[in-house]
């Protein structure tokens, strides 16, 4: 694990200080041209500082990336600060069922969970932000040596013992939860703040096809996401309920990107033997995109680990998302 007084980390805490003086002068430059620059305006004049990850407008567009893996079985449900997350990511685990990994910046919320533990198939899919904080509650025991090689920021109960607790209403282990704020402040120097990671928000595209309901099969759990023309949203569904945040509140997301991967074996097993997925997001394939209540076939590209994830239609154009949070499920070929 890299400790803040190591002398190795301190200097690539100067190379990481300088690299994010140049992506804040770059950033400045982009909101100052309005063109060209993901998340620098709206293409109606409106300027201000938006983020990359949802289009919107707020406060600090390059604030701390944290990533947290959120419980999804049964027993997990329903979440707590899930509604928040700029984007969550839909994986599968073991025996077919899914996790989430859900990426914050844009606002923290007070508490987020249950949380749960890490998968190697994080690894790469979260170099696309660079060097973000990575919250989760555990790892098989092979796979703790390979997450602390990787330039992932990780604030597990181990390092950051101030940002987790305990709720008395579940049993373990679907009872631990994160104070994002805290987990940010124990984290080592030079998390990635918020980034271009490929997402293009604008109109909609010509085309695609009219459509109220999308479903996703994995081997053990089912999503559907329903278009509401009164919430202007895709709203969730989990093995045929309604998915809703603790609060009562419905989950849902102005886009949905369905991303059809090659899952296959990764190195590692869970305690019962049972293999742990990998899904490969480095590489292309096929994916649809949800917005507006059409559904838009699309193909996703992403040469390498460290860059980001292009979307495009099927005449090769950028796929433009709708402003607001984004759900991206890592769906089987």
């Amino acid at each position: 694990m890299r400790t803040a007084g190591s002398g190795q980390g301190t200097g690539r805490r100067a190379v990481r200080t300088r690299i994010r003086a140049l992506a804040a002068a770059v950033a400045v430059a982009c909101a100052a041209l309005l063109t060209g620059c993901p998340g620098a305006g709206n293409g109606d004049g409106e300027q201000g500082s938006r983020s990359p990850f949802t289009g919107e407008s707020v406060a600090d567009a390059s604030a701390p990336v944290l990533a947290v893996k959120i419980d999804n079985v049964s027993a997990a449900r329903p979440q707590t600060g899930l509604e928040r997350a700029d984007i969550v990511y839909v994986e599968q685990v073991e025996s077919g069922l899914t996790r989430l990994l859900a990426v914050y910046s844009s606002e923290l919320p007070p508490s987020v969970g249950p949380v749960r533990s890490a998968r190697e198939s994080d690894i790469e899919l979260l170099r696309q932000f660079g060097e973000p904080a990575l919250a989760y509650s555990g790892a098989q025991s092979g796979l703790v040596p390979v997450l602390e090689a990787s330039p992932l920021h990780l604030v597990p109960p181990g390092e950051a013992p101030g940002a987790y607790s305990r709720s008395a209403d579940r049993s373990a282990p679907h009872n631990m939860y994160l104070d994002p704020r805290a987990a940010l402040r124990e984290a080592p120097d030079g998390v990635s703040g918020a980034s271009d990671i490929g997402f293009r928000f604008g109109p909609a595209p010509r085309g695609g096809r009219a459509g109220t309901e999308e479903a996703v099969r994995f081997p053990a759990a089912r999503y559907s996401f329903t278009w509401s023309r009164e919430d202007d949203r895709w709203l969730v569904s989990i093995d045929g309920r309604e998915a809703a945040t603790a609060d009562g509140d419905r989950l849902g997301a102005p886009t949905v990107i369905v991303q059809r991967v090659e899952i296959r074996d990764s190195r590692f097993q869970d305690r019962g033997g049972s293999v742990s997925p990998y899904s490969e997001t480095v590489g292309s394939g096929e994916a649809t995109v949800l917005r507006g209540g059409r559904a838009y076939e699309a193909r996703w590209s992403r040469p390498s680990a460290e860059s980001g994830t292009e979307f495009t239609t099927a005449e090769g154009e950028p796929m433009t998302f709708a402003e607001g949070r984004v759900w991206v499920v890592l769906a089987p070929r």
